[in-house]
């Protein structure tokens, strides 16, 4: 049974079939990579140290601690169907006010650490929610500088980097709404070495 594209060109000579064959070919394969990448699953590049140890950035860069940049995969599908989790690390469309306090934005990668309505508050760099310490293994460089008492509002999330000392987050910017994040970080796959699911 004769495809439809061998359909429409049967009256056509073989080379020319064959060329249109693979320029169809070719122009679905792009297709679904795009689609793929725009709902799915989409890479991002680490460009700061404010998710230093977990996932590097490249040196010179102050505070990188490697010497090229990991690059990681989004998962752009899963939050349609379930609400983010606290430790979870996610990609996300900065708010205006990221701009103006830390004279960056655009797309940030950082771990949730307080969700709609709980209230978090750093004391000496260490983090509570709701009054309870949070246990943070992935936590780095804490200091006191910027300590303080933040109350999350509804339909939005409370973002922080693992290197607490050297990230422009929530603390400084507020909350992230529901709507601004992409996905979550499900695995990194560059540089070899650093290969692995999670983040």
């Amino acid at each position: 049974m004769r495809n439809p594209i061998d359909r429409l060109t049967a009256g056509l000579p073989h080379p020319a079939r064959v060329a249109i064959d693979w320029v169809v070919t070719l122009a679905v394969a792009v297709g679904i990579v795009l689609a793929v990448k725009a709902w799915v699953v989409n890479p991002y590049r680490i460009p700061t140290s404010s998710m230093e140890p977990t996932l590097h950035c490249a040196q010179p860069a102050e505070g990188c601690l490697a010497g090229s940049s990991d690059r990681v995969l989004a998962n752009r599908f899963i939050l349609h169907f379930r609400d983010p989790e606290r430790g979870e690390v996610v990609v996300f469309d900065t708010p205006a006010e990221a701009l103006a306090r830390c004279g960056t934005a655009g797309t940030f990668v950082k771990r949730i650490i307080g969700l709609p309505g709980e209230t978090v508050e750093q004391h000496d760099g260490f983090i509570s929610v709701d009054g309870r310490r949070l246990d943070e293994p992935y936590a780095h460089g804490r200091s006191a500088a910027q300590d303080g008492r933040w109350q999350v509002g509804p339909n939005a999330y409370f973002v922080m980097g693992d290197n607490r000392s050297n990230s422009c987050d929530s603390r400084v910017w507020g909350a992230v709404p529901r709507k601004n994040l992409i996905g979550t970080v499900f695995a990194t796959y560059w540089p070899p070495d650093r290969i692995a699911l999670g983040a």
